[in-house]
């Protein structure tokens, strides 16, 4: 079974704040990831979005993990996996 964190690396994604919190309120997003350790208000945010729209979330440990999972070079906040067009 693949780690959701892995789909990432494949799927159509958003990387971080703005990106993410538009999908999950469009109604685009399917899963969702926070850092651990990104602002308290922007996992607040995302948090309540993803309770909101029903959508799952997982929480990552560092930003700089969440970061690499994207294929990024900066640490990331949130993220998440779009639905396939």
């Amino acid at each position: 079974m693949i780690r959701m964190l892995e789909k990432l690396k494949t799927d159509p994604k958003t990387v971080g704040m703005r990106t993410t919190i538009r999908a999950i309120e469009n109604g685009e997003a399917v899963y969702a990831f926070l850092a651990d350790d990104a602002d308290v208000f922007i996992i607040r945010r995302v948090q309540e979005l993803c309770q909101q729209k029903d959508v799952p979330y997982e929480r990552i440990r560092t930003m700089k993990e969440l970061g690499e999972a994207c294929g990024v070079q900066v640490p990331t906040a949130c993220a998440a996996i779009k639905r396939h067009a």
